[in-house]
């Protein structure tokens, strides 16, 4: 293991540690209004495609009524999608629904910087993947990513795909102090309030 991807877990760690403890007060405050917005769980889970095409459980705050994957249009949603709950149309656009995925950095399942992993049906069967794209999997997804700070939601999968893996690259070059420069541009983009709702898949 590299003396960076030491740093990047050793950062990863301590920045969710610290996070966690000092949000605490508004994870319990989201958890209460969302039990009191609608019928389900706090927490939704997920499974997705991370590191090597390994698939672990991602964890956001639920934003939209419970079984929501089973009807309507499934996986993708869309502006004013009447599944949303009125506290997850808050939660989305603030991005504050991410914020479970801090125990899944401290877990190490995922890196607070990195690609963002797929649904596991949403791209294909890893095991199909070409080179090219199994080599954007050779990281740990990310709560942010280079592709989050150059247009979030507003591109679509083959885009997303250019940017991380020109993030791999950069990560390569110049280390876990590129992961520094991506958190401080994710503040902003996440004030902005802008691209909060995915595009539909064009493959």
């Amino acid at each position: 293991m590299s003396i960076n991807s030491v740093m990047k877990r050793l950062m990863d760690i301590c920045i969710s540690i610290v996070a966690i403890v000092l949000l605490s007060p508004l994870l319990l405050l989201i958890s209460l209004l969302i039990k009191v917005d609608s019928k389900g769980g706090v927490i939704f889970s997920q499974e997705r495609i991370g590191k090597d095409g390994a698939y672990f459980l991602m964890r956001k705050f639920r934003t939209m009524v419970k079984d929501a994957e089973e009807v309507g249009t499934g996986l993708f949603s869309y502006e004013d999608d009447p599944r949303i709950t009125k506290i997850g149309r808050v939660l989305r656009v603030t991005s504050l629904d991410e914020l479970p995925q801090l125990w899944n950095v401290l877990w190490g399942t995922m890196s607070i910087v990195g690609p963002r992993p797929p649904v596991t049906y949403e791209l294909g069967n890893y095991a199909e993947f070409s080179p090219r794209l199994k080599s954007r999997f050779q990281v740990k997804p990310g709560v942010t990513g280079l592709a989050q700070i150059s247009g979030r939601n507003d591109l679509d999968w083959p885009e997303k795909i250019e940017f991380d893996l020109e993030y791999i690259s950069l990560l390569e070059k110049y280390g876990f102090v590129f992961d520094l420069f991506i958190i401080l541009k994710t503040v902003g983009v996440v004030f902005k309030m802008k691209d909060t709702v995915e595009k539909e898949n064009k493959e």
